[in-house]
């Protein structure tokens, strides 16, 4: 989708595609490598994430932890399960604070459902794959994904020592 932003006093006119000014508004604060390492990713999700004021803070400062995070589904809610956020320095009313507490995200209904089936029928995980902020919303992007076998995980380590391989002697050359 391409949207035209004209500017009256300079006359000059932009084409701009949509998909690049949201990447350029998205801010990455956390990507869960680890996922991709161990996980073929199927389909992925966007959802909102319920936090407190002190734990939106520390995430925007980029202190959460995704590795071993998973999401469960308890009465058509979605679940955020062992994600570590770490406590804001600053904040004083954080006593009994649990950085891998239970958090909730936001799916629609028919978003949750689909999930349900697919994850019972095919025997499938939803894991979170990486936490991002557009426009002030923290976000986290969720994948359904099919565990690898450790075969497939050798085979992605060599890949990715032969694409490294190919860089560095691209590199030598110029």
């Amino acid at each position: 989708m391409v949207i035209i932003i004209y500017f009256h006093s300079t006359n000059l006119l932009f084409y701009v595609n949509l998909r690049l000014l949201i990447l350029l508004i998205m801010k990455l604060i956390q990507k869960n490598k680890l996922a991709y390492f161990n996980y073929k990713i199927l389909e992925k999700f966007e959802a909102g994430i319920v936090l407190t004021g002190a734990e939106v803070k520390s995430v925007k400062k980029g202190q959460i932890d995704l590795k071993g995070s998973y999401v469960t589904i308890h009465n058509n809610e979605a679940w955020l399960i062992n994600a570590h956020i770490s406590p804001y320095k600053m904040a004083s009313s954080q006593k009994d604070y649990d950085p891998t507490r239970a958090r909730k995200l936001l799916l629609k209904q028919k978003e949750i459902k689909s999930l349900i089936g697919k994850e019972k029928a095919q025997g499938l995980t939803i894991v979170p794959i990486s936490v991002y902020i557009i426009r002030r919303l923290v976000k986290i992007k969720l994948g359904l994904a099919r565990g690898k076998k450790k075969a497939d995980k050798r085979e992605s380590i060599k890949k990715r020592d032969v694409n490294r391989k190919i860089r560095r002697a691209m590199r030598q050359k110029v």
